[in-house]
């Protein structure tokens, strides 16, 4: 796909700038997301579009673009793109075309790809990324539009030849073409993190980049501040975030010493190769004429109503704008936290079924702190972990009403992560309850005060020093004691002000 060139205007940031021997450049970036489309059944035809199968057992008469055999549509791959176009806030297009480009592939079985050019099913869009330090950007969507995939070459096979597979030919893909509104790696990764995050919400593509649902093709120029574009060069199939970056970053450089040494930039397709962090040339950069684009004689203009439109969006859930913008409002969340909480709809949903009665901060810090911790320690979803939002709710209320300390609470949390088993239960049978008794607490301070007369002295002086006391009692009593409780009497003892 040609990438439309008008973007919008933003003053370049200091921290985005490159420098380079003859002074700081721009990079300009724009992206087109293939995201595979949600589906059962292939854009053209009924053929199953299950991961994983055995090669060429997933292809139909259709797929294989054998003579006389004719695309039919799948009505429900179009509303998964509507669904996706009203996501992103863009334009839907109540007619669109389907087009043949053409071109030679060997894993590309009609020698050409039905796809969509001058008139897409959705128009323009924008996306709103999230980055470090609470700022964010809005990205311009320029169109979607569907198309279908090609098959897969397998080169590993065979010392001399290399197979081919079907089974992915055909499959319905949305291509998302952003402008080229991006100044940074980081940007293009918060891009490619939030559209994912907004496509699995809706239920239009999985977005696992490994299994390659979701992949995208960069395009990367380079400029000084405040002169003409650069010639661009397209980084194809990047199936990683990760990549992207590193991708964007090594391409970018390239093109800058490649100019200061009175070089210049040819207009060309270029892989990312992981393996060495390097981009490498592939072919000459196609033009939309090289392809030939003409609309496909065999499917009529998909035409439909404003009402199938607005039917659709009826049933849009919650996206993660929204939100993020009712968790700051409904839980008083700080901004940082509820994105980290949006991130995937699961988060959000688990957060606000332990938050639900309870001290929201709490909540948030105890999800997104031990509970994510222990997720991502143990390579766990959501849905896999031993511990419900109802114990971590649980565990919570033990915190908020003195059973248990804070220290304590992170021993239990260990422990019904392991186990599986009730915070109470644990709580009650490992005899983990908080010493709330004044006398008994005083007794263990008293003991403290006396082995230690030398510390009691140096703490008269230097006040800070009581967080040493603090610590011994809370060693004493197996951090069973309220600690707001001793800090209290501790205070008292050592003739403290409240406000050392």
């Amino acid at each position: 796909m040609t990438m439309n060139v008008i973007m919008r205007d933003r003053e370049p940031r200091a921290e985005d700038l490159i420098k380079g021997e003859t002074g700081d450049w721009e990079i300009i970036l724009g992206l087109e997301v293939h995201a595979q489309v949600t589906s059962n059944a292939k854009l053209f035809s009924g053929a199953s579009t299950e991961f994983g199968a055995e090669p060429n057992t997933q292809v139909s008469l259709v797929d294989a673009a054998l003579p006389g055999m004719l695309p039919v549509i799948n009505a429900y791959c179009v509303e998964q793109a509507v669904r996706t176009g009203l996501g992103l806030q863009a334009k839907i297009n109540l007619r669109s075309v389907f087009d043949r480009k053409n071109y030679f592939y060997p894993d590309l079985p009609q020698g050409y790809q039905i796809s969509q050019f001058k008139h897409p099913i959705v128009g323009e869009g924008e996306v709103i990324i999230d980055l470090a330090g609470g700022r964010s950007e809005s990205v311009g969507i320029e169109r979607l539009h569907l198309e279908q995939d090609a098959g897969k070459s397998l080169h590993d096979q065979h010392p001399a030849m290399s197979y081919v597979d079907l089974n992915r030919s055909g499959v319905a893909l949305m291509e998302i073409v952003s402008r080229p509104d991006m100044r940074s790696s980081d940007e293009a990764r918060a891009y490619v993190t939030k559209l994912r995050t907004i496509l699995r919400y809706l239920g239009t593509c999985d977005g696992n980049m490994d299994e390659g649902s979701l992949r995208a093709d960069v395009n990367v120029s380079v400029r000084r501040v405040g002169e003409p574009l650069g010639t661009r060069c397209e980084i194809k199939n990047v199936n990683s975030i990760r990549f992207i970056g590193q991708a964007i970053e090594y391409e970018a450089r390239r093109q800058i010493e490649l100019i200061e040494e009175g070089g210049k930039v040819v207009q060309q397709t270029r892989l990312f190769d992981p393996k060495t962090g390097e981009t490498r040339s592939m072919r000459s950069k196609e033009e939309a004429h090289d392809y030939r684009y003409f609309p496909d004689p065999d499917l009529l203009p998909l035409e439909f109503t404003q009402e199938f439109v607005d039917h659709i969006k009826a049933t849009l859930p919650e996206l993660p704008d929204d939100k993020k913008a009712r968790l700051i409002a409904d839980y008083g969340l700080s901004p940082y936290d509820a994105t980290v909480l949006v991130g995937e709809s699961a988060r959000a949903d688990f957060f606000e079924a332990v938050a639900k009665g309870r001290d929201a901060k709490l909540a948030s810090n105890w999800v997104t702190g031990e509970f994510f911790g222990a997720l991502n320690r143990e390579g766990h979803s959501i849905e896999e972990s031993p511990v419900t939002a109802k114990q971590l709710g649980e565990l919570i209320d033990l915190i908020s009403d003195d059973t248990i300390s804070g220290r304590i609470a992170k021993q239990v949390f260990e422990s019904m992560y392991k186990t599986g088993r009730d915070p109470a239960k644990i709580v009650e049978e490992e005899g983990l309850r908080q010493v709330t008794d004044l006398s008994a607490i005083e007794a263990v301070i008293d003991e403290v005060l006396a082995a230690n007369p030398d510390k009691v002295e140096q703490t008269k002086v230097k006040p800070a020093l009581v967080a040493w006391f603090v610590g011994q009692v809370m060693k004493s009593t197996s951090g069973k004691a309220n600690p707001q409780v001793v800090n209290k009497i501790l205070a008292a003892k050592l003739g403290l002000s409240s406000d050392d």
